[in-house]
């Protein structure tokens, strides 16, 4: 255990006076949960050996292009400019030129002796490819940048700051990728190490691209490789923009660029001191203004109309789609017996802020005299259509069927024991995301009855076919990378309560029928995604969900022969996602548990 500093108390203390008491011990909940897998030791047994790294450096990759790495430098430590600069040099591909532009002035370092400037031109004196600019101004982060940029000759540019490292094999794992896919932009996994070096945490293994997760947050960072032509055509670093250039400069480059690639591995070690962001988020407060103008910019690039909003947690953001239109919505009930937990259901939907809604009940072999009854009593009101599928239980065959009464642009796939009693905005929420082009699908955030996370977005591979995320999360916690409470694109989410659009619906060829009961929301899901819409995850539609309250067990042989079944359906018609990897999620994190921990 770290020892604590006053620095620490003072941090802590800045924290507190930030979020409040409740919600500061929600995160140090968060922060100090024990890791099932301790990330240094993982780290230890998963970096390269010496033998890998040696038959990278043999390896000739003759194709692979020049890399300009740039690193606008300002007052560095001495002992961090120099592993800097060793850590580069380390590298197992070769083609690399070393760009550093200083803007430290005079004197370079305080009153520490060290000249960037000095040491600078003595590893370019003993090293070629290193090249060195002393900036006459500092012009800021944004201006510095672009100041190395212009020393690039390389046709890749990576951006490398003055203080952190590379792994050894970073160059190269990005050649490989632009090599074999072709890549105009790449970035990579990272990790933070303390100001002395000795301790790697916090990692953070990301997703392959996912723009609705890039809106909520700068996942991307570090390590990123962008082709030159593509930055210049992305337009460079805006000193407007400082604090987020880098954010804003994704952004601009994402939306043009050709291939982006993701490579899941820890290549950048981004160092934590007292005075650096990654340590210290409040010391670059006016940041988090200047990211939300870079997701404002990206959105009105789109021609998407909504508002960004700054969460409490420093460096995350909310967007706020715009309902630019109020269509009718299908909401689709199977239904058996329990009409009181059919009330609570429909009350949840005609108590929402959105009106413009008819709801198909689809009965379903019903028995009770209790229903019935209350089927009599909603047959009074002209927005319910009762339906009757006289077969036994198919669930995909059951809303197919409900579909075909359903007269919305929008189908809302709804369990008869979902209840919504946290807000009355839920559906207009999933709405204003689902109405944007590129979303075929919305999920949203569901709760155990006990407040504990039912639903977070579901990821293929887990437990072995498909599985929701952090379910058992207390409601007021955040998880890994907050990604329970992010808006994100997933390859799945659950048709307990989900929102789709007709036409993706259609393309996708509807629910189904050979998965009766288990994996049809996934199997529609995939084939959404493969019609080329998104899957959206949304965190700020929130309801309860008495999940398979009125079905019962799956326990008799029948039961447990059809999901045998369906687990064979799903790995035949989905290998490729099953063997490669949820995209949405990281290699290098479980299918075993459903929070975000370490693989073994």
């Amino acid at each position: 255990m770290q020892p604590i500093t006053p620095y620490k108390v003072l941090k802590a203390y800045r924290y507190l006076k930030h979020f409040g008491p409740k919600e500061f011990i929600n995160h140090l909940q968060d922060r100090l949960e024990p890791e099932e897998i301790p990330y240094e030791s993982w780290y230890r047994e998963h970096a390269p050996k010496e033998e890998e790294l040696s038959r990278e450096r043999r390896t000739a990759l003759r194709e692979g292009p020049l890399i300009s790495i740039l690193v606008p430098a300002f007052r560095t430590p001495e002992k961090y400019f120099r592993e800097m600069i060793q850590s580069v040099q380390d590298q197992t591909y070769g083609n690399w030129e070393l760009c550093i532009a200083d803007a430290s002035g005079e004197p370079d370092a305080g009153d520490s002796g060290f000249s960037v400037e000095a040491s600078a031109l003595a590893f370019s004196a003993a090293d070629p490819r290193i090249h060195y600019k002393k900036l006459e101004v500092n012009a800021g982060i944004a201006e510095n940048t672009n100041a190395a940029m212009d020393m690039a000759a390389g046709s890749y540019i990576a951006f490398l700051d003055h203080d952190d490292l590379l792994a050894p094999q970073a160059l190269f794992k990005n050649v490989q990728a632009v090599l074999s896919q072709g890549a105009d932009l790449i970035y990579s996994d990272e990790d933070k190490i303390t100001a002395d070096g000795g301790k790697h945490f916090q990692p953070h293994f990301k997703p392959d691209f996912n723009l609705d997760l890039l809106r909520s947050n700068n996942y991307i960072t570090h390590f990123l490789v962008v082709k030159k032509s593509l930055a210049e055509e992305a337009g460079r670093f805006r000193r407007e923009m400082n604090g987020a250039q880098d954010y804003d400069f994704i952004f601009r480059c994402t939306e043009k660029a050709q291939k982006i690639c993701h490579v899941p591995e820890i290549l950048y070690h981004w160092r934590t001191h007292e005075e650096s962001t990654a340590d210290n988020p409040m010391s670059k407060q006016y940041a988090y203004e200047a990211g939300k103008r870079a997701i404002e910019g990206s959105l009105k690039r789109a021609g998407v109309k909504g508002d960004v909003e700054l969460l409490p947690d420093f460096g995350f953001y909310r967007v706020k789609y715009a309902l630019t239109e109020e269509p009718l919505v299908s909401v689709i009930i199977p239904n058996k017996d329990s009409a009181e937990t059919l009330k609570e259901c429909l009350d949840a939907l005609f108590n929402a802020s959105y009106k413009n809604i008819e709801v198909v009940i689809v009965e379903n072999n019903s028995t009770e005299r209790s229903t019935f009854e209350y089927y009599r009593q909603l047959s009074q009101n002209e927005h319910i259509h009762l339906v009757r599928w006289k077969k036994e239980f198919n669930y995909s065959a059951i809303n197919n069927y409900g579909v075909k009464y359903a007269g919305g642009r929008y189908l809302l796939f709804l369990n008869n024991d979902v209840r919504g009693t946290i807000s009355d905005g839920w559906l207009t929420e999933m709405l204003s995301v689902c109405q944007r082009e590129d979303v075929g699908a919305v999920g949203a955030k569901l709760y155990y009855p006990n407040k504990h996370i039912q639903h977070a977005g579901i990821v293929v591979g887990m437990g072995g076919i498909a599985g929701a995320m952090f379910t058992d999360l207390p409601k007021q916690r955040s998880g890994y990378m907050h990604k329970a409470s992010l808006m994100q694109d997933m390859s799945a989410v659950t048709a307990a309560c989900m929102l789709v659009k007709r036409e993706a619906f259609e393309k996708a060829g509807g629910f189904s029928e050979r998965l009766a009961v288990a994996f049809n929301d996934v199997d529609l899901c995939l084939k959404i995604g493969k019609c080329g819409y998104r899957v959206v995850y949304d965190p700020y539609a929130e309801l309860y969900h008495d999940e398979s309250r009125t079905r019962g067990p799956e326990d008799s042989p029948e039961k447990i022969r059809r999901f045998q079944n369906e687990i064979e359906y799903m790995r035949s018609e989905w290998t490729d996602i099953l063997k490669n990897g949820d995209p949405n999620y990281n290699k290098n994190l479980s299918l075993k548990k459903w929070n975000y921990s370490l693989r073994v």
